[in-house]
């Protein structure tokens, strides 16, 4: 029967089987208290009918502790598989789709960012996913998620490289959860609203852990970038392809300062990332009449994308539907497999399952 009381938060009333049906059963407390409670029914059958109302305060408190737990579980939702099959539509085969969370969930993206080559794609593929389809991840694929995440910034307390990256991922992160919590009432996210607020907490601790981190110079007496001879110094310069390392190294040492300076470093830089008709709209002359390629780098990258470069990417084969990690061997019947493969930059992996 439906409860109408003023609080709907209380634990309501208690009720005891008679011959007559139920009835309402008040305790001393209250100011009414049934004196003879075998008019109503044995003692035997009272405490049968009426076991669970002796236990509503336990049931409500076990409920909230499991909660609790669920949030902070350690479980890991690792796959270690090298190869699926991507399918949009039921056919006699095969029946069902390939959905994100279901390639996120069983690809092999756990061992994938131990692999210097693909750690940047994996981080930018979690950046997207982050900013747009986070709701679109089943339950399972969004612990997931906050599993290898944690295996990310781990791995990076650990080593102490590729610091600014993942504080860009948090970042992003944590403002989209800001968004969807706030919007909690309309089932954008899968899971109860204290797991979330414990993960965006363990997001804050995440950034606190990487803003203090002190890289100590390692005690090594050999040869250093700056006992180079200055051309290997500038050709090894030019492998950076993001202008925010070169502003970096050129704050290590006064020798790198000028050298990061150099305008033919920044021209390559601009013309590598963007196009000739894109670098013709953003000219910047510097006081002496030249152009400022350093400003007009910066100045490119808040109007354009850069040029995305990753030593290693998942592919996807034309013929068999097959999504895997590059250089990895998949069933596949063609005569050629190498000449169906085709690489898939994170957003084209994104993009595969937008149906």
């Amino acid at each position: 029967m439906p409860f109408l009381g003023q609080d709907w938060r209380s634990p309501g009333q208690s009720w005891v089987k008679t011959a007559d049906g139920w009835k309402r059963f008040l305790d001393e407390k209250s100011g009414s208290f049934v004196s003879d409670l075998s008019s109503y029914c044995s003692k035997e059958v009272y405490n049968k009918e009426n076991l669970f109302n002796s236990l509503n305060y336990d049931v409500a408190a076990k409920k909230r502790k499991k909660d609790m737990l669920n949030s902070k579980t350690k479980t890991q939702y690792f796959h270690q598989e090298k190869w699926i099959y991507v399918h949009k539509g039921s056919t006699k085969e095969r029946h069902g789709y390939c959905t994100l969370g279901e390639a996120f969930n069983r690809l092999d993206f756990s061992t994938a960012i131990l692999d210097s080559r693909r750690f940047n794609y994996v981080v930018r593929l979690l950046e997207l996913i982050a900013k747009s389809q986070l709701t679109s991840l089943s339950g399972i694929a969004q612990k997931n998620f906050m599993n290898i995440l944690e295996k990310v910034v781990l791995k990076v307390l650990e080593d102490q490289q590729n610091i600014r990256l993942i504080r860009e991922l948090l970042q992003t992160l944590y403002t989209s959860l800001c968004t969807l919590v706030q919007r909690v009432g309309k089932s954008v996210l899968v899971g109860n609203i204290n797991m979330w607020v414990y993960r965006m907490e363990t997001i804050l601790h995440w950034q606190q852990q990487l803003n203090n981190i002190q890289i100590t110079r390692p005690a090594f007496k050999g040869l250093t970038f700056t006992d180079l001879p200055l051309c290997l110094q500038l050709n090894i310069m030019q492998r950076l392809s993001d202008g925010r390392d070169l502003v970096s190294l050129g704050q290590a040492a006064l020798d790198l300062h000028v050298l990061s300076e150099d305008r033919l470093l920044w021209k390559k830089l601009c013309q590598y990332h963007f196009s000739e008709r894109q670098i013709r709209k953003r000219l910047i002359l510097s006081d002496k009449g030249q152009l400022d390629w350093k400003k007009m780098y910066f100045k490119l990258v808040r109007c354009y994308p850069r040029k995305e470069q990753y030593g290693d990417t998942l592919q996807l084969c034309r013929h068999c539907h097959i999504l895997s990690w590059k250089g990895t061997d998949h069933p596949c019947t063609a005569n050629n497999p190498e000449s169906c493969s085709v690489s898939l930059s994170p957003q084209d992996f994104i993009n595969l399952f937008k149906f």
